[in-house]
């Protein structure tokens, strides 16, 4: 039922996936398996090809490229970041998505994005903490791109859903307010005005991610039942892995 009702919510802007065949033989089938789902689920054929990058989305007359990097390994660095340097030249709209479950390894990034020299949001680097809520972010962004194409009011997204190092930047990057909304609009019970409330008060998404509850409280005019959500939204599973997108 849920998957149904993810699906007529965005149909006519749902589209292609196509993914890499040398990623998808790196990964476990049953993560495979929770992709293909969840991409049926929002509307979107998948296609295995040959493709530079782990993926690009086709959506709404938007084309975008992303490189999942799923497991984070500071052996493997210079080859993660030569890919990135070589594909960013070929792509208009490519975002990097990474796993990063510990502060060892998000210390390993920060360390590895400076020694590269990556410039803030050319391209987009988009930390997560699981391979499931990566691939969801994935997804809502070429939704998103679908949906600004046809409305005739695409932005450049450079650095929504996800900043460079998510964890120690706080200062909120350039961003399409319209796609904030649509992000922050889809945690449970949470409407426009509270969404304004937490982009004025405390920044990107990004930012809000990682503010505690009580910190939720004293800067919004939020109920102490909506901060709680918003800060189990972030961090509980059972909010995340949901195949609907609002």
């Amino acid at each position: 039922m849920a998957n149904d009702i993810a699906a007529a919510e965005i149909r006519g802007v749902g589209g292609v996936c196509m993914m890499s065949n040398t990623w998808r033989e790196e990964q476990h089938s049953s993560f495979i398996n929770f992709i293909s789902t969840f991409l049926r689920a929002n509307s979107f054929r998948l296609n295995f090809v040959a493709i530079a990058p782990d993926f690009i989305f086709n959506c709404g007359g938007s084309s975008v490229a992303f490189i999942f990097v799923t497991k984070w390994d500071e052996n493997n660095v210079s080859t993660i970041f030569g890919r990135i340097q070589k594909l960013r030249m070929q792509f208009g709209h490519l975002y990097i998505v990474v796993t990063l479950t510990t502060n060892d390894q998000n210390d390993s990034f920060v360390r590895s994005y400076f020694k590269f020299q990556m410039e803030l949001g050319k391209p987009t680097f988009i930390p997560v903490r699981d391979i499931e809520m990566g691939f969801e972010k994935i997804v809502k962004i070429a939704h998103s791109f679908g949906v600004c194409k046809r409305q005739d009011a695409k932005t450049k997204l450079k650095s929504e859903c996800g900043i460079s190092f998510l964890f120690f930047k706080r200062k909120q990057t350039v961003q399409g307010m319209d796609y904030f909304l649509k992000v922050v609009t889809s945690i449970p019970g949470i409407d426009s005005h509270d969404a304004n409330a937490l982009n004025q008060a405390i920044g990107s998404i990004e930012d809000i991610a990682k503010q505690s509850k009580e910190y939720i409280l004293e800067n919004t005019d939020l109920s102490a039942e909506k901060a709680d959500v918003i800060f189990k939204f972030f961090r509980d599973p059972k909010f995340y892995l949901g195949p609907k997108i609002n």
